[in-house]
């Protein structure tokens, strides 16, 4: 049985090697995924590159291989001006672009854009609307509490047209939104437990009142091939040291019954990564994209997306 199981790339140099040009080094990593197997690359939104640019460009190079952003944040950026850069994209990559969104963490954002960062369910919400208009080739016309988008000109981009939407959430509210407006949910951090009994539920209660079908669920999980467990473990735990002081993620880990974001890591051999990885299909997931592979050393990164390939084909 063939499972959808993607990867998560960033710029960020291996362990042991150095990054000249983030796309040729994002080039070049899709290349080995596709080899792989795996069935799609995402690519990571920060302060630095642009995750979209980034996937119209490695998705025209590399054709064999689903792409998308994982994720854009919403705020500060206006949903017409994603909607452009997505279908632009969509049209480079011949349909085979997702766009990954979410909204961000107040904590990241103000720093870096000033105070703005508020009512994020709203923006969420409208943000939406105005990608599902312009995504079923709709000339957008909303105004809404946060968002306004009334376009004089066309918003249409030929060739972009049917663009999937991912929405990166684990809050209730959020996922009920992603149940009412979005393609699928990708959680980030939760695990086989917390994606049945909470990340789930909620999605399906957001289907269910606006009388949809329910959005496919994409699982987020950091993933290390490693015979050095320890070691590896001790990088998860400093790495993701920011996850615990957000209430929603600790509503997870206690789902969960673990106390720290690492303990959720598939870190191990090949066996420990795939019987976890199939813990989540068994879940409910309908597809699981790995990250983190490479926050040893480059060789479990590789041994990591050949195990991925593996799983994929089945």
């Amino acid at each position: 049985m063939t499972q959808h199981i993607g990867v998560i790339l960033t710029p960020a140099a291996d362990v042991g090697t150095e990054v000249t040009n983030v796309v040729d080094t994002l080039i070049q990593k899709t290349r080995e995924a596709a080899d792989a197997g795996v069935t799609s690359a995402w690519f990571s939104q920060l302060f630095d590159h642009d995750a979209i640019t980034a996937a119209a460009i490695v998705g025209r190079e590399v054709p064999d291989i689903e792409i998308g952003s994982g994720v854009v944040p919403l705020w500060p950026r206006h949903p017409l001006t994603i909607a452009s850069q997505a279908q632009t994209a969509q049209a480079a990559t011949g349909g085979r672009f997702t766009l990954g969104i979410g909204l961000g963490a107040q904590a990241m954002m103000e720093p870096a854009f000033g105070p703005g960062w508020e009512r994020p369910i709203r923006r969420l919400r409208e943000s939406l609307i105005v990608l599902r208009q312009v995504f079923d080739g709709q000339q957008p016309d909303f105004a809404g509490e946060v968002i306004t988008a009334k376009p004089i000109m066309p918003a249409v981009v030929p060739g972009g047209s049917g663009v999937p939407v991912v929405v990166a959430a684990v809050g209730s509210q959020a996922l009920g939104v992603v149940g009412e407006l979005a393609d699928a949910a990708m959680p980030f951090l939760a695990g086989p437990r917390a994606l049945a009994e909470h990340i789930i539920p909620d999605v399906a209660k957001g289907a269910q009142a606006a009388g949809r079908p329910m959005p496919r669920i994409i699982a987020a999980v950091p993933a290390v091939v490693t015979d050095e467990v320890e070691k590896v473990q001790e990088i998860a735990n400093k790495g993701f040291w920011y996850y615990p002081d957000l209430p929603s993620y600790r509503r997870l880990f206690a789902a969960e019954g673990v106390s720290h974001p690492a303990a959720v890591a598939l870190i191990g051999d090949e066996d420990v990564v795939a019987a976890g990885i199939q813990r989540y299909f068994d879940a409910g997931a309908d597809a699981v994209v790995l990250s983190q592979s490479a926050i040893h050393s480059e060789a479990e990164r590789q041994r990591t997306w050949k195990l991925a390939g593996q799983l994929a084909k089945g």
